[in-house]
């Protein structure tokens, strides 16, 4: 990296798929990391790859959905490397179901890991940030589904489009901090979870890659880059904004 003192993210999630991939990015861009997963063995194992890498990298286990949970991972982020100056709010969930059997249980558990989690991360990251002084970048995860409504996905449709304006709200709140906050929304990734999807025969493969048309699924790879930008300087005056990496799935209006 350009500057003499290196700089710090944590990215949630980050023991396997997506949250993994950007973790790998960002360390490759000169971060220090820290694997953020409620898999604490898992993420000690990513982080070690990290290390064997070259890379500055620790493990810590977090439940996104407690927000005292998420002040220690910052508190841990800032023992372990000193300072904090992105957050990746990747961590996340996906359990399609007809909206008529969602359990009041189920919708919870929804909210609270994907728009709970955000929240209650990007605020206690946002108070070390802002006690540091000069301050930082957070990125959510969201979706297509912040814009496109699928059948048996209400709970995570409307996480995610919460999301989106979460990402708004704070940009506009927080940038006399100087923290930017944006939002990068893959479409169908080709993940661990949505190979699970496909097994269990929620996904058509087929259909989905036929809909998008660039025609493939997203790969970790495409939404790491994304986020990569979004926290370099060169995204200096981008706040506030929602990335679509979809391969034009929200831009194809024609079925």
């Amino acid at each position: 990296m350009a500057d003499a003192v290196q700089k710090v993210a944590i990215v949630t999630g980050a023991a396997q798929g997506i949250g993994r991939g950007i973790a790998a990015q960002l360390a490759s861009d000169g971060y220090a990391i820290l694997i953020a997963d409620i898999r604490l063995e898992a993420a000690e194992k990513a982080a070690a790859e990290l290390r064997s890498a070259g890379s500055q990298a620790a493990a810590g286990q977090v439940d996104v959905s407690d927000a005292d949970a998420c002040s220690a991972m910052a508190a841990r982020a800032v023992e372990q490397f000193g300072r904090l100056d992105v957050l990746v709010n990747s961590a996340g969930i996906s359990k399609p179901g007809p909206s008529l059997e969602v359990s009041p249980a189920d919708w919870q558990r929804m909210i609270g890991i994907q728009l709970n989690g955000p929240f209650f991360c990007s605020q206690a990251a946002g108070r070390q940030m802002v006690a540091q002084g000069w301050g930082g970048v957070i990125v959510n995860i969201t979706s297509i589904n912040a814009e496109a409504a699928f059948p048996q996905r209400a709970a995570y449709a409307c996480a995610k489009a919460g999301v989106t304006m979460l990402t708004k709200t704070l940009a506009i709140e927080w940038a006399q901090y100087k923290i930017r906050v944006n939002a990068v929304g893959p479409a169908h990734t080709d993940t661990e979870m949505t190979a699970r999807l496909v097994a269990q025969g929620l996904y058509d493969l087929e259909t989905v890659q036929r809909r998008i048309p660039l025609g493939r699924l997203a790969q970790v790879q495409d939404v790491a880059n994304a986020v990569s930008f979004l926290v370099s300087d060169k995204a200096d005056f981008i706040t506030g904004h929602a990335l679509y990496v979809d391969g034009g799935y929200l831009a194809y209006g024609y079925w």
